[in-house]
């Protein structure tokens, strides 16, 4: 006998309420005493963030949602641009935390800004902004990108990555340093003594003393590469900041279509 059949919905909400959204759908899926239950807007408006609506009311492109269990589900598939196109904002679907990228326009591009023989702007028909960015040549390689800890998930530790793909003419990106730092609390110096070595080209390359990281695919069809990480505890750190730079070895760089930097719950 399904005995949560003889629960009040209420109390089968309150149950469920102090579960995960993962957990939600497999009781919905084993017992028919949660079905009804699992549709309820009670419970999902408390996977949203607290701030959703603020988040809806900057969307580039307002929808309506039948249920907050719509709405939930459609954040986790389905990223949205917010605050003019500038930033995307998802949920990830077993937690319910935020996700943010930050478009390429709004990074620290050096010589990325009226110089278009190093850098170009240029369309993307696979990336969710308008624009991306497109290294032609350089040799000083320097991007950085800034988020607010206010606006992430508390007490949550965060990637952080850099969004790209690669031309077919790529060269010079076979080794960078990358790390993240809470701007109020780490300097750059402090920061790029202890940075970890990457490779955007995924060739395995032999470093002492360095583990290098290696780019992965993603399932939009980009690549990615670990910048590093970061606790966000109560929001209130101020900025973080995620930085890429190849500025010593000053060789010819190109090839790297730049997407974004994004900001993703572990």
């Amino acid at each position: 006998m399904d005995y949560f059949l003889l629960l009040p919905e209420g109390c089968v909400c309150d149950i469920l309420s102090f579960t995960s959204p993962k957990d939600v759908v497999i009781s919905s899926a084993i017992s028919r005493g949660f079905n009804s239950a699992a549709e309820s807007d009670v419970i999902w408006v408390k996977f949203l963030p607290d701030d959703y609506e603020d988040i809806i009311s900057r969307y580039v492109s307002p929808r309506i949602y039948p249920s907050k269990k719509e709405l939930y589900f459609s954040l986790c598939d389905f990223p949205v641009l917010m605050d003019g196109g500038k930033l995307s904002f998802s949920l990830d679907k077993k937690t319910g935390k935020k996700c943010f990228m930050i478009s390429a326009r709004e990074l620290a591009i050096s010589w990325g800004v009226d110089t278009p023989w190093y850098w170009e702007w240029i369309s993307h028909p696979d990336s969710r902004f308008s624009e991306v960015a497109h290294l032609k040549g350089v040799s000083w390689l320097d991007i950085r990108g800034t988020i607010g800890t206010q606006i992430l998930s508390k007490r949550t530790k965060y990637v952080v990555y850099l969004v790209f793909k690669l031309a077919k003419d790529h060269d010079g990106l076979e080794i960078a340093n990358a790390f993240v730092r809470l701007v109020n609390r780490v300097s750059d110096k402090e920061a790029e003594e202890r940075a970890s070595v990457v490779s955007l080209v995924g060739k395995r390359v032999r470093r002492r003393k360095h583990n290098v990281k290696r780019p992965r695919k993603r399932v939009d069809g980009w690549m990615e590469i670990e910048l590093g990480n970061f606790i966000n505890d109560t929001g209130d750190d101020g900025d973080v900041e995620a930085r890429l730079m190849e500025i010593t070895r000053l060789h010819g760089k190109g090839g790297l279509i730049v997407q974004g930097i994004e900001f993703r719950p572990e």
